[in-house]
């Protein structure tokens, strides 16, 4: 080449060196797309995601990546590339020269600086011109970049074989772990495929390509070289990688990971999954879901958080999440559902810290409407008296609905929506129902409402992300209320069981709530036990109803076979409540759960909030005087005539019930026919109107007034003999206990009374109007 075309080739280079250098700083990986990696909360990898354009590309930083890998990268590809400009002036000449005369072999001579220009620009570098463009686009790369940013930026795009890009996802995909941690034999073989990855890429089958043996060897020859202290692991670098495999990636916990939402610029996100946990629920719900296909359940979902931290460790949204016959790609976990009685405990709570009752309060499971509702059980039957515990714990809605109406401050509505429940709806909308299922909740809202329980009334969100800074606690619950909501529902034995194993017992058990939502589309188990909560749903995704989808036969089997799963990682936990509750035990009569009188015949502890929980005393057992001479009840205390006998005065709509269950009370005999009236009974309590119902309106036709009556119905204590009724101070009225009165109406306000023969009283205000 002459000295006028060597200055010419040369003018042209500096021009266009110019002409790039004005056109500005290039961008690097900004117009790339990189697909992020999940992993479990120790470091296992449990998806890698693809890219925009379907390439495996996983961006990670420099300082994240293995020196052995960086090293053995640099020696092969460019020894000198923290000294030259983006272009090795002399390793290009030679191949210039061997390619022109055809001396020596052909090699090739571009710099790591050249392979990014070409990869970031799209170059086609076999030919002159294109060459020429990537030396000078590699300079231009050079003038604006460090060198670590180049070397990075290179690492995360070079090619590792098919649909593999960046040593980030080949070492995940071939090794299984980080590029951090890459052994120096794994180092050395992902090295040498970006220079020619179809040729040298694994096949699949184990065995290492002849071409791919034969680069890693001349690298391993050249590291030894350099490494010479390293004699002794030279044997094990010469022999094949037999595990150099492209398997298949773990695609675990896919509904977790599809519902995260990552923040930040971070492409490795490290959960909270405990990936053995995982697993381990997954093949119980694929079993459970085989084994009970005869009874048409086809789908389940489990979620698993720690109550400490409340992070999530194990989450399956569904049986399969291949099967779109069940719509496997829903996640249950999520999605928002009927609790049915799921959050009675809840409503429990609220109770104890309000002071309307106490675990072994006496509540009433009787009919009893409020307003235009009229609550029913699960099984259309009323068993009558029953204790808080035995009514949360059974599940009877009566006792529920009517603690519900007593509660104040917001009750547990003020409770979802304190928490930001999804798609709550106005109060009203739910009315006295909301604890019987009427609203829907998602399972992770539902699970943390439980942890809020195990963690003295504090209420957090649950955490997604390992490292993840807690957000701050909102406390809705005393942590006596949570304690004893706890201690109650730990009293329900497994289904077809009549008590607690040994293990239950010992370990102060599992503190567990079903619930089945209307029309047998949701069935729910979810608890507390150790450091963990647990729910379970059994159910399907379209709404389908099925009779066999009952909390308590179709989820709580599976509930306490995940719960049995777990023995091994829960503590013993201590029988007594933890150090600084402000909590005593007391005696109780069982029989009315109040302070004992002096005529209970018994006594029970429970544990007591001191200036909260309700102090009434028993009233259920009273003493009554009867006549020596005739043992009728007398009308004096004379000792010398009478002698006393302790008798159970329960109220009427109760005691009706003891005679349908074919367990009639003990009444006390009759007054003497020479009593001009009952005597006066210090205690005992005050008949309660049924119907009617106050600010309702009744109505009655001008034409046809006979027709149009009003049922007075009231409930009276035990000792009451007569109830006297009244509408407006005057007289309409008298009827037994238990029986109804038919009043025939009059326009307008009325003001309704009943009055018992012990002078005892209630009233409610009506309205009547006429219609045509």
């Amino acid at each position: 080449m002459s000295s006028n075309h060597r200055i010419a080739a040369f003018t042209l280079v500096f021009i266009a060196s110019v002409a790039l250098y004005l056109e500005g700083k290039p961008t690097l990986l900004e117009n790339y797309s990189f697909g992020r990696a999940y992993y479990d909360r120790e470091g296992h990898l449990l998806r890698l995601e693809t890219a925009a354009d379907q390439q495996y590309r996983h961006f990670v930083p420099l300082e994240f990546i293995s020196p052995k890998l960086i090293e053995a990268t640099l020696l092969y590809e460019d020894r000198f590339f923290y000294w030259h400009p983006g272009v090795n002036v002399v390793a290009l000449a030679e191949a210039a020269f061997n390619y022109a005369f055809g001396h020596g072999p052909k090699r090739g001579a571009s710099t790591i600086t050249m392979q990014l220009a070409r990869l970031r620009f799209g170059i086609n570098s076999s030919s002159l011109p294109g060459k020429m463009v990537q030396i000078l686009r590699a300079i231009q790369l050079e003038l604006y970049y460090p060198k670590r940013q180049l070397l990075e930026a290179y690492l995360n795009l070079a090619p590792y074989g098919g649909n593999i890009e960046g040593i980030g996802a080949a070492s995940l995909i071939y090794f299984h772990h980080d590029p951090a941690q890459l052994t120096m034999a794994e180092a050395l073989a992902l090295a040498v495929l970006p220079q020619n990855p179809n040729g040298r890429a694994p096949t699949g089958e184990g065995r290492e390509r002849p071409e791919m043996t034969a680069a890693r060897q001349r690298l391993v020859e050249a590291w030894l070289t350099q490494h010479r202290n390293e004699k002794e692991e030279a044997e094990v670098l010469r022999i094949p990688l037999r595990y150099f495999v492209r398997a298949d990636l773990p695609f675990l916990a896919p509904h977790f990971i599809d519902s995260l939402k990552p923040t930040g610029a971070s492409q490795s996100i490290r959960t909270t999954i405990d990936v053995k946990l995982q697993q381990q629920m997954e093949n119980q719900i694929k079993a459970y879901v085989e084994q009970h296909h005869a009874l048409g359940i086809r789908n389940a979902v489990a979620l698993l958080v720690s109550s400490q931290t409340l992070e999530v460790l194990a989450e399956v949204g569904s049986a399969d999440f291949f099967d779109a016959q069940i719509y496997g790609q829903v996640n249950g976990a999520i999605a928002s559902r009927s609790p049915g009685s799921a959050l009675k405990p809840f409503l429990y709570a609220l109770a104890l810290d309000q002071g309307l009752i106490h675990p072994l309060s006496l509540l009433k499971d009787s009919q009893v409407r409020f307003g235009l509702y009229t609550p029913e059980n699960f099984d259309s039957d009323f068993i009558g008296p029953i204790t808080a515990t035995d009514a949360l714990i059974n599940s009877r809605n009566v006792p529920a609905v009517t603690l519900a109406a007593r509660l104040s401050h917001g009750g547990l509505y003020g409770m979802l929506n304190e928490i930001g429940v999804k798609g709550l709806r106005e109060e009203d909308f739910y009315g006295l129902a909301l604890v019987l299922g009427g609203g829907e909740i998602s399972m992770e809202e539902a699970a943390a409402l439980y942890a809020m329980l195990a963690n003295g009334g504090v209420y957090r969100p649950l955490v997604h992300f390992r490292g993840e800074e807690p957000r701050a606690g909102k406390r809705l619950l005393s942590p006596e209320a949570s304690y004893l909501t706890l201690d109650m529902l730990a009293q329900a034995t497994r289904p077809g069981q009549a008590y607690q194993d040994d293990w239950v017992r010992d370990r102060q058990e599992v503190s567990w709530k079903t619930g089945t939502s209307f029309g047998f589309r949701d069935a729910w188990s979810i608890g507390v036990t150790g450091p963990y909560v647990l729910a379970v749903w059994v159910g399907n995704f379209d709404g389908h109803g099925n009779p066999a989808f009952i909390g308590r036969e179709a989820a709580a089997p599976l509930f306490f076979q995940i719960i049995d799963s777990l023995r091994d990682r829960i503590p013993p936990r201590s029988a007594d409540p933890p150090a600084g509750l402000n909590l005593q035990q007391i005696d109780i009569c069982p029989i009315s759960g109040k302070l004992p009188g002096p005529y209970c015949p018994s006594r029970k502890k429970v544990w007591f909030i001191p200036g909260v929980s309700p102090i009434d005393r028993c009233d259920i057992h009273r003493v009554v005087y009867l006549n020596r001479t005739n043992n009728l009840r007398a009308c004096n205390t004379n000792p010398a005539e009478t002698r006393t006998e302790v008798f159970e005065f329960w109220p009427t709509d109760l005691e009706h019930l003891f005679i349908l269950a074919g367990m009639p009370r003990r009444k006390p005999p009759p007054f003497s026919p020479e009593c001009a009236q009952a005597l006066p009974t210090p205690s005992g309590s005050a008949p309660k109107i049924i119907t009617p119902q106050p600010n309702l309106v009744y109505t009655m036709r001008p034409d046809e007034p006979q027709n149009s009556t009003v049922p007075f119905t009231a409930i009276a204590d035990g000792d009451a003999a007569e109830l006297n009724w009244f509408v407006n101070g005057r007289f309409v009225g008298r009827v037994r206990p238990g029986e109804t009165l038919f009043w025939q109406p009059t326009t307008g306000r009325q003001i309704v009374r009943v009055v018992d023969d012990h002078g005892r009283a209630d009233s409610v205000e009506i309205k009547v109007e006429t219609v045509l």
